[in-house]
């Protein structure tokens, strides 16, 4: 996944709003979002090549989302497939900050990750793109924040864009998964100006600066849009795309958190 954006605790109508989208290359075989049969009160997507996920929400209330941290002097391949740390948060039973101080002896196995790990009252982040000694978990506070493959609330274009958008809709309307998902939606690339601000006018920064990305073999294959309100309860839509950007799946759940 590469562009989340959310608001955690700072509307008493949506404790937590969520939207989310997953980049990757369409080639890679994936199952779309499913509670598990191996874990019934898991719903997530599942990564078919290492078996592990990039989001998802139990019905107890735990979440867990990753992306990856770009870095270009870290490209050789890692031990560990980053997909297993949201699923060993998610199917166990530690809470956040202890999960993630077990994991910091680890993290360095991992390729560049940004993880978020929590629940609707206690939402914590951990990225390992630190020297050794500098990752400490962090708790976050109630705010508003985007994460895509630099480090939490980096001002990447997108995720700027991202972050005025879910306020502007949160101040305007009741949510519903289509006003959400054009959070995440915006096509167009970023300004070169500003891309060239932000020192992302490199290689391939330019094509993948759109929030929504189409690329051929590469590209946004699917978005996630989530909110758990006042009362406890759940709302979940994915939409899967195809390498043109085409709409091919939709799938969505309610539920209430088991309290």
């Amino acid at each position: 996944m590469c562009l989340l954006i959310f608001s955690h605790r700072t509307d008493p109508r949506y404790p937590l709003v969520l939207a989310a989208n997953r980049d990757e290359f369409h080639a890679r075989p994936t199952a779309a979002s499913a509670f598990w049969p191996e874990h019934p009160d898991l719903l997530a997507g599942r990564d078919l090549a290492q078996g592990g996920t990039w989001m998802g929400l139990t019905r107890q209330g735990r979440l867990a989302a990753i992306t990856n941290y770009r870095d270009p002097a870290r490209t050789a391949p890692a031990p560990r497939s980053r997909g297993e740390l949201p699923l060993d948060y998610l199917t166990g039973n530690q809470d956040a900050e202890s999960f993630l101080l077990d994991l910091l002896p680890r993290a360095h196995e991992y390729a560049g990750f940004n993880l978020l790990v929590g629940t609707v009252d206690k939402l914590w982040y951990l990225t390992n793109s630190l020297p050794p000694g500098a990752c400490k978990p962090q708790r976050l506070q109630p705010g508003l924040y985007g994460l895509s493959n630099a480090r939490l609330n980096t001002p990447w274009p997108k995720v700027v864009l991202g972050k005025n958008r879910l306020r502007a809709l949160l101040e305007r309307e009741e949510l519903n998964h289509t006003a959400l998902a054009e959070v995440v939606g915006e096509r167009q690339l970023a300004d070169p100006d500003e891309l060239r601000r932000q020192g992302l006018d490199q290689g391939m920064d330019p094509v993948l600066s759109a929030q929504f990305i189409t690329m051929g073999t590469y590209g946004t294959r699917s978005s996630t849009t989530l909110w758990i309100d006042g009362k406890g309860l759940a709302r979940w839509r994915e939409s899967s795309f195809d390498a043109l950007g085409n709409t091919v799946e939709q799938r969505e759940e309610s539920f209430d958190l088991d309290s």
